[in-house]
């Protein structure tokens, strides 16, 4: 499996502070969320991160909302399970990042998916935090230069928080998922985020973790600073 990124720049840009004062994680409801409104400009967004929060909107009411699930899917990075077949798929893509970040979005954005949640605000939003340096795609091609697969999401410090991921090929995904791994490894992230478990998230190693091991793990993330990782 080949790898290969766009050179990055010297660091990602820091954007202006939000200006709103967004919650505690410990006051979500049962549900998750902590809270309604506010926006998506770059530095509320980060801040979230930061906070242990990530933006997602409601479909009724229309409302962009701020959730902490408790508990908290993860992705162990040491406990990726890697089948045999899948470890065969592996060999016949090649991984790049950050080659074709719109199509990614885009494709994760499909409004033919189900439960699709990815609106035009929170296309834009993940865009320009790609322009930043905040945001990466991980992509899965075929040897003739066709995007197959893929999957998205933010990196600050040791932290990569896993926002959405999708395929056209079988296992294209998932091999993004495994190139996302190594390369999260050997840089020496500490923390995958991806929200929720779900059944194809756990058979591939994900668990559940409470909100407070969570929010203990990404102080730990914060307060990495990586060589030429995706983050800063």
């Amino acid at each position: 499996m080949d790898s290969r990124h766009q050179p990055l720049r010297h660091g990602p840009i820091e954007p202006p502070p939000s200006r709103w004062d967004l919650p505690h994680p410990s006051g979500a409801d049962e549900s998750g969320i902590v809270g309604i409104g506010a926006d998506l400009e770059p530095g509320t967004v980060l801040a979230a991160y930061r906070s242990g929060l990530f933006p997602m909107p409601l479909q009724r009411p229309r409302a962009l909302a701020w959730w902490s699930p408790d508990p908290r899917g993860v992705m162990p990075l040491g406990g990726l399970r890697v089948s045999r077949s899948l470890r065969k798929a592996c060999a016949s893509f090649e991984i790049r990042v950050d080659t074709a970040f719109d199509e990614v979005i885009e494709s994760c954005a499909d409004p033919r998916r189900p439960h699709g949640w990815i609106d035009w605000p929170i296309k834009e939003a993940y865009r320009r935090l790609n322009r930043l340096g905040w945001a990466h795609s991980v992509e899965a091609w075929t040897p003739d230069g066709v995007l197959a697969g893929g999957l998205y999401g933010v990196a600050v410090g040791g932290l990569f928080a896993g926002e959405s991921m999708f395929h056209r090929q079988t296992d294209a995904s998932k091999v993004a998922l495994v190139g996302l791994v190594e390369r999260l490894r050997d840089e020496g992230a500490v923390l995958l985020d991806v929200q929720w478990t779900t059944d194809h998230l756990v058979s591939l190693g994900a668990v559940d973790i409470a909100r407070n091991e969570y929010l203990g793990r990404l102080t730990d993330a914060l307060s990495r600073r990586l060589p030429e990782s995706f983050g800063g």
